[in-house]
Formats: C-alpha cells, sequence, structure tokens
C-alpha cells in the first residue's frame, strides 16, 4: 500500500449529494516512505484554523443531512 503526507492548504468549499460529502480543497500530497515501526497509513495534516472551519462545516452539512431524515430516524438510533 503506497503512503502519503497530505497538507491541506486551504478549505474552497463543501457540499453534499446524495450521500456524500465533497470538500474543494488545496492540498499538496507527498509520497511517504515506508517504515518498519509504523503502520502503513496516510496521514493528513491542517492548521488548527482549517481544522475548526472543517468542524463547523462538517455540523452544518450533517445538520442539513439531519433534516432531510423522517422524524422517526432523526432520534441517533439505527
Amino acid at each position: 500500500m503506497k503512503t502519503y503526507d497530505i497538507e491541506v492548504q486551504r478549505l474552497k468549499s463543501m457540499r453534499h449529494d446524495m450521500g456524500v460529502i465533497e470538500l474543494g480543497i488545496d492540498v499538496l500530497v507527498q509520497p511517504r516512505p515506508g517504515r518498519d515501526d509504523e503502520a502503513a497509513a496516510s496521514r493528513l495534516r491542517l492548521p488548527v484554523e482549517h481544522a475548526r472551519s472543517l468542524l463547523i462545516l462538517l455540523k452544518q452539512q450533517l445538520a442539513e443531512l439531519d433534516k432531510l431524515q423522517p422524524r422517526s430516524r432523526r432520534s441517533g438510533r439505527c
């Protein structure tokens, strides 16, 4: 498995369509050398202000999706 370091440089947009949330972002993607002492996984790095913005945007998008659910499904039970 190839692993990458992904650095978010700018959040541009966010939208949801058909159950998928799509982010418009500028990122820097660099291959990450594998190490024996670490599990193979990609890493996402973003500044704190982008993380806060992303959290706010995700909450807004999820709230909009919840409004579309019937009342019986809003209680949090699956």
